[in-house]
């Protein structure tokens, strides 16, 4: 899986600094809103909004467009959406796993957006369950390697991560991805708080628990495939279930 790994950390740091910065904003903030409306407005009680919170900051939201997305979902001031989580399934080319993940107001309006992104790029819609079987919901904490003046090892990140409920931990080059059962997210994400690590982004994801391996031509489909949906405002993650080699993810870049 580390080709999709490292796809997913390179395409995180990608969308902090390109054009599409505005979208990625609205989706952070979106996240927020509805962390506050399901776990109240305290961040101290409410891990979801914490983690929420932290991952606008690291992508540079600023902070009273973070203020006034927990008020509005916490009730504190007026204007929040109410939205709906929503999970589609499908197959992308070469017969990947896709799940989609939306965050909307307008159930028709998302169904229609996903249904025709995925049939423009070579896809197709699947029945409920039909895909969802194949991922795993795991925490997710990525962990950069240079942590100030030092830089980390796997062993050390190790030390800290296993007593707290982490399963593995998976070198990504400048980052480490470290997993654990979804339940076990925020004592992980403590753990390395409490050791006064760093750490890029801690969340709930799907994990593959099969791949499907892919040559430069499956990759650029694939690729186009999760951008065209993540181009959608109600789409918020994108999870698939395939795996590039690191020679590959160069070619297509």
């Amino acid at each position: 899986m580390s080709g999709h790994s490292k796809w997913a950390t390179t395409k995180h740091k990608k969308a902090v600094v390109d054009a599409r910065r505005g979208k990625l904003f609205a989706k952070l903030i979106k996240n927020i809103e509805v962390a506050a409306r399901t776990g109240g407005g305290d961040p101290a009680a409410n891990p979801t909004l914490y983690d929420a919170i932290q991952k606008a900051k690291k992508s540079s939201v600023p902070n009273d467009n973070i203020d006034r997305a927990v008020k509005r979902g916490s009730g504190a001031e007026d204007g929040g959406a109410d939205y709906q989580t929503i999970m589609y399934e499908g197959y992308g080319p070469n017969g990947v796993a896709v799940l989609v993940e939306c965050l909307t107001d307008n159930r028709n309006r998302a169904a229609s957006e996903v249904r025709i992104a995925m049939t423009r790029n070579g896809g197709s819609m699947a029945d409920p369950g039909s895909v969802s079987y194949l991922f795993d919901r795991k925490g997710v904490v990525v962990v950069p390697r240079q942590q100030g003046e030092r830089e980390l090892t796997e062993d050390e990140l190790l030390e800290v991560v296993l007593d707290a409920g982490a399963e593995e931990v998976e070198d990504l080059g400048e980052a480490f991805e470290i997993r654990s059962e979804a339940s076990e997210l925020v004592d992980v994400r403590t753990a390395i708080q409490k050791a006064g690590l760093d750490y890029e982004s801690a969340e709930s994801s799907f994990i593959p628990s099969v791949s499907v391996p892919l040559d430069e031509d499956g990759a650029k489909k694939i690729f186009r495939l999760i951008e065209t949906l993540e181009d959608s405002d109600d789409v918020q993650n994108v999870f698939a279930n395939f795996d590039v080699s690191d020679e590959i993810m160069e070619a297509v870049g």
